[in-house]
């Protein structure tokens, strides 16, 4: 996996959490963040599954994951997983004090049950 392939290392991440949720005040399970434009959206096993919607909406099929200690990449396009890949803008992570799931204060007590 290269540059050329759907990713842009010079591009921050959008912000410290899922930019939909943030935005219409839900939660998310995990975060991915698109390796082309730097947009942070949920993860498949989130109600809302913002980073999978992204990617149908642009076509930016390479995410890498937003979560601390990670740093794997998926790419849509050709559902391949690649366990590591070329160093992104900082951060790798949303914040470390960031719960997860997150953020603090908008997680149902029985989230759990809203992951696909």
């Amino acid at each position: 996996m290269s540059s050329g392939d759907g990713i842009d290392p010079n591009v921050p991440p959008s912000g410290a959490g899922c930019i939909e949720c943030d935005e219409i005040g839900g939660w998310w399970f995990h975060l991915r963040r698109c390796a082309q434009c730097g947009h942070v959206g949920c993860c498949d096993s989130s109600p809302a599954q913002h980073a999978t919607a992204h990617y149908k909406a642009t076509g930016h099929p390479v995410v890498s994951s937003f979560e601390p200690g990670e740093d794997w990449f998926w790419n849509f396009a050709t559902n391949e997983l690649y366990e590591s890949g070329p160093r992104l803008a900082p951060p790798d992570s949303h914040p470390l004090e960031q719960p997860t799931p997150g953020p603090q204060g908008r997680v149902p007590a029985n989230w759990a049950e809203g992951l696909n």
